[in-house]
């Protein structure tokens, strides 16, 4: 379209499509199922109700702010499930930086490639994973992305930093951010897997992917108080979306 406005085409439904962002949504819940499990990580000893999941949201989102981010730029997902995986994918819906989904199986040539495509400025990773050293890889490919202006690495001094970070930043500008964000913002980019050349980037609003993971559960019949276990890669659709949105909505 030549105006540059977004083509949408929507069928006759008895359920309407959620015209909210991510975080008004949690929002939503965290007010009616403030109280109710959230998040169960047993690996990691992690138990958090609605209320507790939405402060520690809250909490990262300015520290993603005192870091300097802006609506629009982009941060780098590193890890195998962890909790600490959805706190970095609400914060920076709450305040409008694109997530970047990186598949923990990358090596440090993919890992440049996306990193550089997608134009990360700050990087969150887990420490390892598996046989990989993320912190040596990072450390590796930072001389070749340019962009990349920090990497956080979870339970690490820097991690401990952002978060910290939080208490010299007001929280009117956390509220800011939120009130000028729409659902047509892009919010999270997904990478193909490359089978046939170079991963491709997908850029999702959060009218895709909240809408996404809400029919899927609604389809399901799931209701208030029922658990969803996602044992599947947090990095790709369903368990980001499907997964944890879904349940979220």
């Amino acid at each position: 379209m030549s105006d540059g406005a977004l083509a949408q085409d929507r069928g006759p439904t008895d359920v309407a499509l959620l015209d909210e962002t991510i975080g008004a949504n949690l929002a939503r819940t965290v007010a009616e199922f403030g109280d109710n499990e959230a998040i169960v990580a047993r690996h990691q000893g992690v138990r958090w109700t609605y209320a507790e999941f939405a402060d520690r949201v809250s909490a990262l989102a300015l520290g993603l702010i005192g870091l300097g981010l802006e609506r629009g730029d982009r941060v780098g997902l590193w890890s195998p499930n962890y909790a600490e995986w959805t706190l970095v994918q609400y914060a920076t819906a709450e305040i409008g930086v694109i997530l970047v989904n990186l598949n923990p199986s990358y090596r440090t040539h993919e890992l440049t490639y996306a990193l550089n495509q997608s134009g990360c400025k700050v990087l969150f990773a887990a420490p390892s994973f598996k046989t990989s050293d993320y912190i040596d890889m990072v450390e590796q490919v930072q001389p070749d992305c340019p962009g990349l202006e920090r990497a956080v690495f979870f339970w690490e001094d820097d991690w401990d930093e952002v978060v910290a970070g939080s208490a010299h930043v007001d929280n009117d500008q956390l509220t800011a951010r939120r009130g000028a964000l729409g659902p047509d913002d892009p919010i999270n980019i997904q990478y193909t897997s490359g089978t046939t050349g170079y991963p491709k980037g997908a850029t999702l609003s959060h009218r895709n992917i909240l809408n996404n993971g809400y029919f899927v559960t609604e389809l399901q019949r799931f209701g208030p108080g029922e658990r969803l276990c996602i044992p599947v890669p947090f990095y790709h659709c369903f368990g980001m979306v499907m997964g944890n949105l879904g349940a979220t909505t």
